[in-house]
């Protein structure tokens, strides 16, 4: 039985996946696009993988599928002025040709990766072993913490830096709409929104603190705060609450600055980067995630907006 699921999962990732870029109405195709996360989340559970699939369920399907949906909403409200402007200006192409390009390019990739696969050992042990002997020092009982935030976390560091960096030049090429500012949503919205979103800050939190013994962490924790910043944009708040420039910057950076402060702190402590020491590890550990946490769940909210956000009063920071 468990068999024919895992084959049922397979067929489903596959079609999914090529109905997501050949579909020709792009709001379906974003629709198989979310199915197609949500299937592969199972998939991870399938592959004992807990912590890829509550990643996968929050940004590859959730996030980002509200990032494509809200997309083709704004391309199609704009489609036909786009297109008058391609056809004088020359650049238009041919339907056909950009598929071919995206074809193509994904048959290399596909081509690269059966090379690497291929050229796999057939039995490799890696690093478990190390890594398990190692996980009593590393101040937290989940090896998948273990590993983002104490064996690797120079890695970690710089994934934290790269979603920085996505902000800055997302809001250095256009504002975010007008309308995502707006302050007077319906009751029953408003309502709704009151409900939910502290659910998903309590849960945020939730997976915060269990991330150092079981799957959950920062990542997770700002998925869903970054989900609760999304509901509250659909619903015309989320403007207002990223529109005072000076807390919204703080908070995007300060996950980036505690992990740095703790990586030199550890450096000139203990003479590695990021290398706690064993009696406080757990604590220095908790530190970073809190403060990755609220930085995760903001990018991920400024990113939905789409572009910097204007102030809502004269007078906010």
């Amino acid at each position: 039985m468990a068999g024919a699921f895992d084959l049922l999962l397979a067929v489903l990732i596959v079609w999914l996946g090529w109905r997501a870029v050949t579909d020709p109405d792009l709001l379906r195709a974003a629709m198989q696009f979310v199915a197609l996360g949500l299937v592969l989340a199972i998939a991870w559970l399938r592959l004992a993988a807990p912590d890829l699939a509550l990643a996968e369920a929050a940004v590859g399907s959730g996030l980002t599928g509200a990032l494509l949906v809200t997309a083709v909403r704004g391309w199609r409200a704009s489609e036909g002025t786009d297109a008058e402007e391609r056809a004088a200006s020359g650049w238009a192409l041919p339907g056909s040709l950009p598929r071919l390009a995206a074809g193509a390019t994904s048959l290399l990739l596909l081509g690269l990766l059966l090379l690497a696969v291929r050229g796999l050992p057939e039995r490799s042990a890696g690093l478990t072993a190390e890594a398990a002997a190692a996980l009593p020092a590393s101040g937290v009982e989940n090896p998948v913490t273990a590993v983002l935030l104490n064996f690797r976390a120079y890695d970690t560091l710089l994934e934290v830096a790269v979603l920085l960096v996505a902000v800055v030049g997302v809001w250095s090429l256009r504002r975010a709409p007008a309308s995502l500012a707006r302050e007077d949503p319906p009751f029953v919205l408003a309502s709704l929104l009151g409900l939910v979103a502290p659910l998903l800050l309590i849960a945020g939190g939730y997976l915060l603190w269990i991330g150092a013994f079981a799957p959950g962490g920062a990542f997770q924790g700002g998925a869903l705060l970054g989900g609760a910043l999304v509901l509250l944009s659909l619903g015309g708040l989320g403007g207002a609450l990223l529109a005072r420039p000076a807390l919204t910057r703080a908070v995007l950076v300060v996950g980036l600055l505690v992990f740095l402060a703790v990586a030199v702190g550890m450096l000139a402590w203990t003479g590695g980067l990021l290398r706690y020491p064993e009696p406080s590890a757990k604590a220095w550990i908790l530190v970073v995630e809190a403060a990755g946490l609220l930085s995760i769940g903001a990018t991920l909210g400024a990113l939905f907006l789409g572009g910097r956000i204007e102030r809502a009063h004269p007078g906010d920071g």
